[in-house]
């Protein structure tokens, strides 16, 4: 299976964020991708009093991505977007799995969400706007088991361990908007550390750049192995990054270091 990670910089004008988030997509199927996957709020990351209503899925956030889809032949994983939420003061984050023909494969609703109070530098409380999802999904891509998750989530390793052994997940995406102060000391190391404590590929699609005032974001998408190592990294900016991924060497690595089998808890 053939990936690609797509890094951007969306702002507040979900019109042209859609519209580069399909050139990057263009150009991953024209780069031999199957699968594709696009940073979290791929929609809309701007002011909030600037953003557009939520949708449910199946709006035209979703019907875009299914189309793109659709025309390219390849799976996409639509990064996140606003879903409208069980309230009308909170969304869900919610990313979306569309197959080659355009249709819906799965969904998944962020359960962790980013509330963080750091003096003099960040204060964020995504719980007072979105509501947390409830269920992991893993989804068969082409045959291949892949668990979804959402930017915080990467901080529970409980997740992903479900992910791997009730959900048999082969591959584990990470579509982000890790903020730079965090980033640029936690991101590839958790990344890493999911992928060598899972044996599992991890893809990660992170958003870059500012994005509204007091926010800024890390970037560095990237491609890990199962055995830790950074197969691929998107360099700063807007771009795509390929990786193949082996299933072959995947086995071997659960074969030769078997500690998901070993695992007492």
């Amino acid at each position: 299976m053939r990936v690609a990670v797509c890094q951007l910089n969306a702002r507040e004008d979900r019109k042209a964020n859609l519209a580069v988030a399909a050139e990057l997509l263009e150009r991953a199927a024209a780069g031999g991708a199957d699968l594709a996957l696009l940073p979290e709020y791929v929609d809309y990351l701007g002011p909030a009093a600037g953003m557009p209503a939520p949708e449910p899925i199946g709006g035209e956030v979703s019907e875009f991505f299914a189309s793109v889809a659709r025309r390219l032949g390849i799976w996409v994983i639509a990064g996140s977007f606003h879903e409208a939420g069980p309230d009308p003061q909170r969304t869900w984050n919610t990313s979306l799995v569309f197959d080659r023909s355009g249709a819906l494969a799965a969904s998944y609703r962020k359960i962790h969400l980013y509330d963080v109070e750091i003096p003099g530098r960040v204060s964020y409380r995504e719980s007072a706007t979105v509501a947390p999802g409830e269920q992991p999904v893993v989804v068969t891509v082409d045959g291949v088991r892949v668990g979804l998750s959402i930017c915080y989530d990467l901080r529970f390793p409980e997740l992903y361990r479900r992910l791997a052994t009730e959900g048999g997940a082969q591959v584990l995406v990470v579509p982000a908007a890790f903020m730079l102060h965090t980033g640029r000391d936690h991101w590839e190391v958790l990344l890493r550390a999911r992928a060598i404590e899972n044996q599992c590929y991890v893809l990660a699609a992170g958003q870059i750049g500012d994005h509204e005032p007091g926010r800024s974001c890390f970037g560095r998408s990237m491609v890990v192995d199962a055995w830790g190592t950074v197969l691929t990294q998107v360099p700063d900016g807007a771009g795509v990054a390929f990786a193949d991924l082996d299933l072959d060497r995947l086995a071997t690595i659960r074969a030769e270091l078997p500690s998901l089998a070993n695992r007492r808890l």
